[in-house]
């Protein structure tokens, strides 16, 4: 049987034609508010809003890097708010140990056993400031809260709740008291961020206006945690035909293999491009993927996970990071619509 078609427009100008996902619009709309109330009270790019949502919506976990003093707390605080839930938030420091995150097993007197005391892990949004302050091993007790959403402690597992997303903040490594997420570390996050200093016009605003104290005063929750549960479920139900799945693993592999790159991208890059670019399509009211979800996905999503050879000549390494990618995404083919369509008609037969 042929599918539904619905079209959408693509990087080469070619209509996609995929079966609608009635849900697509509605996780829309639920989007959107999301959007708007943090666009609202923020003084950040509304780029940097948009990645920050999809992410979440993703099942994804964001890293915010800048400067102190932009605003990547404030926007971790604000999706916390808005999304519903419950939040913790962890101050990261040098002397930070592992069970001050995963928690602890106290004896009790009374029962004879050892109870198991939930650290701040155990959370729906986790907001780690300054997270390349802590010390390695710090550090390395989020891996498998971040990757499994699971926590293991004395031999014991235990599940994280449902939802469960990290926003982290880090400052660059340059400066003093900071140590460098591991290449491990920084797979685990999905997206990475950066702010920028704001425009001077919005930063008079900050000034004169009502919030200038409490930004976030007034903030209420858009959607409850069940509700933002489904819509990371329907995000899982768009569609991403075959050609723009080799289109992805194409990138990405370009990233191996590209000079100035010590280390490309791993297959979790992959995976969380394609994860990323669903969430993007669905921003836009989409029940299917094209080119332009990908590309859209591509920077924010592999940037931070490649090891760059050299100094740079005074260019950090996220920012020739970015440089690759933007160059790989421009001069890789673009699959077309009528592959995608072939594709379907072979699987239905």
């Amino acid at each position: 049987m042929e599918d539904v078609a619905r079209e959408g427009s693509a990087t080469n100008g070619t209509p996609w034609t995929v079966t609608p996902d009635e849900g697509a619009a509605e996780a829309s709309e639920t989007i959107h508010a999301v959007v708007e109330a943090l666009a609202g009270v923020l003084s950040c790019s509304r780029e940097v809003i948009e990645t920050a949502v999809a992410t979440f919506v993703a099942g994804g976990h964001l890293l915010l890097e800048d400067v102190p003093g932009v605003g990547k707390t404030t926007l971790a605080r604000a999706m916390s708010m808005v999304m519903g839930g419950e939040a913790r938030r962890i101050q990261f420091t040098p002397d930070m140990l592992p069970s001050d995150l995963t928690g602890v097993s106290v004896y009790s007197q009374r029962t004879g056993e050892f109870d198991f005391h939930p650290g701040p892990l155990f959370a729906n949004i986790v907001i780690a400031d300054e997270v390349n302050r802590a010390n390695p091993k710090a550090q390395s007790a989020m891996l498998e809260a971040m990757g499994e959403g699971q926590i293991s402690v004395d031999g014991a597992t235990y599940q994280l709740p449902d939802p469960y997303f990290v926003v982290a903040t880090q400052n660059p490594i340059e400066l003093e008291g900071t140590y460098p997420l591991p290449e491990a570390q920084l797979d685990r996050f999905m997206t990475c961020a950066s702010f920028g200093y704001p425009q001077a016009r919005a930063e008079a605003a900050m000034l004169t206006g009502e919030r200038m104290f409490r930004p976030l005063e007034g903030l209420q929750p858009v959607c409850g945690v069940e509700r933002m549960r489904s819509v990371r479920e329907a995000c899982r139900r768009i569609t991403l035909v075959g050609p723009l799945a080799d289109y992805i693993v194409s990138l990405v592999a370009q990233t191996r293999e590209t000079d100035g790159v010590r280390f490309g991208a791993s297959p979790r890059g992959s995976l969380n491009v394609a994860a990323f670019a669903r969430a993007h399509a669905m921003m836009d009211g989409r029940g299917f993927v094209t080119p332009d979800d990908v590309q859209a996905a591509a920077v924010p999503v592999l940037s931070h996970r490649l090891v760059m050879d050299g100094a740079g000549g005074g260019v950090s390494s996220m920012e020739r990071a970015r440089s690759v990618i933007a160059d790989l995404v421009a001069r890789t083919p673009v699959p077309r619509a009528d592959e995608a369509a072939g594709a379907r008609r072979r699987r239905a037969k």
